[in-house]
């Protein structure tokens, strides 16, 4: 499965083989389902009834209306259900709608009723600044958050305790300290950098490689968490984060969605009945999905992340007056005169109704390098 490392199975132990595959976690499920169907009906075919199971399972159709502790239970369940959730609602990106992260976790909620809203709160910190959490988001920025945070939630906690750990032992220097001259006078030195700006990128990929390939949460490969942070000099946790949603390594890795320039393609996906007509009773102006918005959808990009450029997340403001609103930069801002870029970087951008237009927008200049 492309979701795993490439680690040669037949080299690992068969305990590690099962616990990597959490093959028995499955083979306890379909168990399970067995009997639940066999009392409802005690005339089924067993052997029939496993094959739909692994058939399903096989193809990733096996998560629709299951509960999150089974869902989040595997990467590969958990990575079915990012996938599941594009194909039910492609159809709002195409439309170019915006929506709330509480409209994100109700959509989530009817293929998973009893989904954490917390997970969808974690997902717009990606994308949005903490005290603009109330803004809209367009679909496509949400999707490939989303898969982020879901996919590799255990790893990045860990990473942000290693952030949090390193910005705690970078803040204590900034404190005046006072070296013996020799003499009555006193030389201060303080650290020429601010917590607010990051910490070494280099000292961060030493931190976080330890926690690679592990057979109890998943991890980006090391070669991508390389080129992320190999080429700038300070990341902020959230630009870390941002960078890894924008990775088309990582998405290739992970192997569910396509990449970003064609997440919107492709025919609408065939959902079941009561799940259209609640779709329809609640966003009636949609086919399929919610039209709350006619405002501008966030530019897109289908190149691979550039370093070098800022593109604010556009956004609108639910409010009727124009206002602003802020977003995390969806690529790090130039540093002046070094030639590097910096992931700790945040812009305002102006947001405006879908009948105004500004001159100072930004535009997409991803680069189409690998």
């Amino acid at each position: 499965m492309s979701v795993y490392t490439n680690e040669d199975r037949f080299s690992m132990t068969a305990e590690r083989y099962l616990a990597k595959h959490h093959v028995l976690v499955y083979i306890e499920d379909s168990i399970s389902q067995l009997l639940e169907n066999r009392d409802e009906n005690p005339k089924i075919n067993p052997v029939k009834i496993l094959s739909e199971y692994f058939t399903a399972l096989r193809d990733g159709n096996h998560t629709m209306f299951r509960e999150y502790t089974f869902i989040h239970q595997t990467p590969h369940n958990r990575a079915s259900f990012v996938k599941l959730f594009w194909k039910c609602y492609r159809q709002i990106g195409k439309k170019g709608d915006l929506l709330s992260i509480q409209e994100y976790h109700s959509l989530i909620t009817l293929l998973c009723s009893d989904f954490p809203f917390e997970i969808v709160q974690k997902t717009a910190r990606i994308i949005l600044l903490d005290d603009a959490l109330d803004c809209l988001i367009s679909f496509t920025d949400f999707i490939y958050a989303f898969q982020t945070q879901f996919y590799y939630e255990e790893f990045l906690d860990k990473c942000l305790e290693m952030y949090q750990s390193m910005i705690q032992t970078q803040s204590s220097p900034r404190n005046p300290v006072v070296v013996p001259s020799g003499t009555d006078d006193s030389k201060i030195h303080m650290s020429s950098h601010h917590p607010g700006d990051g910490v070494d990128a280099m000292q961060y990929f030493r931190a976080v490689y330890p926690l690679c390939d592990r057979v109890n949460y998943s991890t980006p490969p090391t070669e991508a968490l390389k080129e992320i942070l190999f080429n700038v000099p300070r990341v902020s946790f959230y630009g870390f984060l941002m960078a890894i949603a924008k990775s088309d390594a990582i998405n290739e890795h992970i192997g569910r969605l396509p990449p970003k320039s064609e997440i919107l393609e492709g025919p609408e996906a065939e959902i079941t009945s009561g799940l259209r007509q609640f779709m329809r009773e609640h966003f009636p102006e949609s086919e399929i999905g919610p039209s709350v918005s006619k405002s501008r959808p966030s530019s897109e990009s289908s190149g691979p992340v550039d370093m070098n450029n800022s593109n604010p997340v556009a956004v609108k403001a639910p409010a009727a007056p124009r206002s602003r609103s802020v977003s995390r930069t969806r690529a790090p801002a130039r540093l002046a005169g070094t030639g590097q870029s910096s992931l700790t970087s945040r812009h305002r951008k102006r947001v405006v109704s879908s009948d105004e237009s500004t001159d100072d927008s930004d535009d997409d200049d991803d680069t189409d390098d690998d």
